[in-house]
């Protein structure tokens, strides 16, 4: 043999082998799968679910034909439609009624009318008595003319000869100072019959002195027009170290 009839047979021989492995792979694929199905049949759940499964129906739908749209000339027209005209009917005149005539009464002569008695006179009428005049009303009075002002009293007028209160000495040590504002009543005659302390200076020793220094001063009293009244008045005095 040939060195080329040696290759021939040696290919043949390869060939050969892979087609017997395809179908031996074939064949125990499909015995397996026939295994899987045996084994799958006798599961319950697979069973009952492959028996009562349902059939499908599969329908063919035929396709309708399509409606032809018409152009508005090929439309039919409408029938024209007939109105009914109605005619009023012709009314009867109404039927003339005609009274009947009465025959006049006989006319009866107006007998003698009866006179009227005399008018009786009445009493001539009383003249009412003539309205009194009425009262004239009293002009209202006069007002009262406004009270005149009150001149308040004087207590520094230089010809009263008015002391000033004089400086406590231990009001002086003690460095006591400040401002004492006096509310004093003067008489008609000038003469304070009372003394109040309207202000305070903070020291009992200064307003002592200024209140009994103030009293044993002469004042003008007030007066109303001419006529001297009483009234109140301030008298402020005060204290300090440096006079």
């Amino acid at each position: 043999m040939t060195a080329l009839d040696t290759y021939t047979l040696s290919a043949a021989r390869y060939d050969v082998f892979p087609q017997r492995a395809r179908h031996a792979a074939v064949a125990i694929a499909i015995v397996l799968h026939a295994i899987a199905i045996v084994l799958l049949w006798r599961l319950e759940p697979v069973r009952s679910a492959v028996v009562d499964a349902a059939p499908i129906m599969v329908r063919l739908i035929t396709p309708q034909p399509k409606e032809e749209v018409r152009p508005a000339d090929a439309l039919p027209r409408p029938m024209p439609v007939r109105r009914e005209v109605h005619r009023p009917k012709p009314v009867a005149p109404p039927p003339v009624v005609t009274a009947p005539i009465e025959a006049p009464s006989p006319s009866v002569a107006p007998g003698p009318q009866p006179v009227p008695p005399p008018p009786v006179e009445s009493p001539p009428p009383v003249a009412a008595a003539a309205p009194e005049p009425a009262s004239v009303a009293s002009p209202p009075p006069a007002p009262a003319p406004p009270p005149e002002p009150i001149l308040p009293p004087v207590f520094n007028a230089d010809y009263l000869n008015n002391p000033p209160p004089a400086y406590p000495a231990a009001s002086r040590r003690t460095g006591e100072q400040g401002r004492v504002v006096l509310r004093v009543f003067v008489s008609e005659q000038g003469l304070p019959s009372e003394v109040q302390v309207r202000t305070s200076s903070g020291f009992n020793r200064l307003d002592e002195a200024a209140s009994s220094t103030v009293r044993q001063w002469r004042f003008v009293p007030a007066r109303r027009g001419s006529s001297p009244v009483g009234a109140w008045v301030l008298v402020p005095i005060s204290f300090s170290l440096r006079s």
